[in-house]
């Protein structure tokens, strides 16, 4: 039968077949159109998972695969499934209550402690800062030889160029540009296991947890710290309010219709495969050191790493790494300017254009720069700092995000309760034990 001619009433399967066939082509309309729709609301946790492959994570990493080789694998893939979790309860408080982390602590806490607790908050910003623009200034040297001053100052122009193109274009648009930052960081980080692939049946033993003394620990405690990240917990929920506000046009506050359920499944999926994509980063970055720098001299520092890269593999691939760097250098020093700027309107209820934020956040780092501070003790002090950070932003989230008055009928159940409280009770002890070691 003709398509294109009507069925014939009086043909009794006729009817029923082309029935069926617009039955069929409805459902798959419907079907692209659904998957529009959650892509539309995918992005957020992509660009905070830019927080959890920035220099600092590098450092650590490649510190951890040329000193133990494939021993501390174990510890990235708790500290990623550790992040899976917070980043989601950050999520979904912004979702249920259309507030940030640092809105509802400011609404709760009395001035006093509200000032102290931004107080820590703003070192904590400027900490992570200070990684980001100093590993975006080694990048630029290792790439053209520009003195780390300079790459500096070079590096907060563009991540200010990049915060003008949020306040002009949108969220959408800064999300995009950080997604495509987020490419270059994952094949310059793991364009050298093409090339010096790692021993599988190592990489499987060092699943297994187990250290080899103190200096082990010290070294998956840093790890640790580099991956769970304050400044990234306070702005995920922030993300995903400002992310949904401009698909919907409506700046409404609490998400409690059935439209709930629809944004809390999209934010899973993109908390899990934005954390899977940084995870999958990291471990390249330790396992690369692992199977090519293991034994060699120098590999403390980003630059005596880039050294024996391009030594061992070659300088294409030398050149592929330094430019990763420079990509997270720039990606997340954005996001963490970004990141201040909420805490700041959140805690102070003060709101300073991004831009003039950056400009004043940008001088800390160039002091310490011109000063001729060592960049890699530099970063291991940022990553010490960053320590003191973390359980003042992961306990108050555990706490909301546990609170029927807060959530409602989406507070967290039981199991993800007590599994963020032996998450968070595990993250301070090893914090701890990074800061009395590293004083010690």
């Amino acid at each position: 039968m003709d398509i294109r001619t009507p069925p014939d009433p009086t043909n009794r399967t006729a009817l029923p077949a082309a029935a069926a066939r617009v039955a069929v082509g409805h459902n798959a309309v419907d079907a692209i159109a659904a998957r529009h729709r959650l892509l539309a609301l995918l992005g957020p946790a992509f660009v905070a998972a830019v927080a959890y492959v920035d220099p600092g994570n590098v450092a650590a990493n490649i510190t951890a695969g040329a000193r133990y080789g494939y021993l501390l694998v174990w510890v990235l893939l708790a500290a990623n499934a550790a992040a899976i979790l917070i980043q989601y309860q950050s999520a979904k408080l912004g979702i249920v209550t259309g507030r940030s982390l640092p809105e509802l602590l400011g609404a709760r806490l009395p001035r006093p402690a509200r000032l102290a607790y931004w107080a820590q908050a703003e070192l904590v910003a400027a900490a992570t800062d200070l990684a980001e623009i100093i590993g975006g200034a080694i990048a630029l040297h290792l790439l053209t030889g520009m003195p780390l001053l300079v790459g500096g100052v070079c590096i907060g122009a563009v991540s200010m160029a990049l915060l003008a193109l949020q306040d002009r274009r949108g969220q959408r648009t800064f999300e995009g540009v950080v997604v495509g930052l987020l490419a270059l960081v994952t094949i310059g980080f793991m364009g050298g296991l093409v090339v010096a692939p790692p021993d599988w049946g190592a990489t499987a033993t060092g699943i297994v947890p187990r250290l080899e003394g103190s200096g082990s620990l010290l070294v998956a405690a840093s790890m640790l710290g580099a991956t769970v990240m304050p400044h990234a917990i306070y702005l995920h929920s922030s993300l995903v309010r400002d992310h949904n506000r401009a698909l919907t046009g409506a700046d409404d506050g609490p998400n409690r219709g059935p439209r709930t359920h629809r944004l809390i499944h999209a934010t899973r999926i993109d908390v899990v495969w934005a954390l899977a994509v940084a995870g999958t980063v990291n471990i390249a970055l330790l396992l690369l050191a692992a199977s090519a720098l293991a034994g060699e001299r120098g590999t403390d520092t980003i630059e005596g790493a880039h050294a024996a890269i391009a030594a061992n593999l070659g300088p294409v691939v030398g050149a592929v790494f330094a430019v990763g760097l420079l990509a997270s250098g720039l990606a997340s020093t954005s996001v963490g300017a970004y990141a201040g700027s909420e805490i700041m309107a959140g805690l102070l209820r003060l709101r300073v254009p991004l831009l003039a934020r950056r400009a004043i956040t940008l001088a800390p780092s160039l002091l310490i720069i011109g000063a001729g501070a060592e960049p890699t003790w530099a970063l291991v002090l940022s990553q010490v700092l960053l320590s003191f950070g973390i359980p003042l932003a992961i306990v108050p989230l555990m706490r909301l995000t546990g609170s029927e008055e807060v959530m409602g009928p989406w507070r967290d159940g039981a199991a993800l309760r007590w599994s963020s409280r032996a998450i968070a009770g595990l993250i301070i002890a090893l914090n701890g034990a990074l800061i009395v070691l590293t004083f010690i």
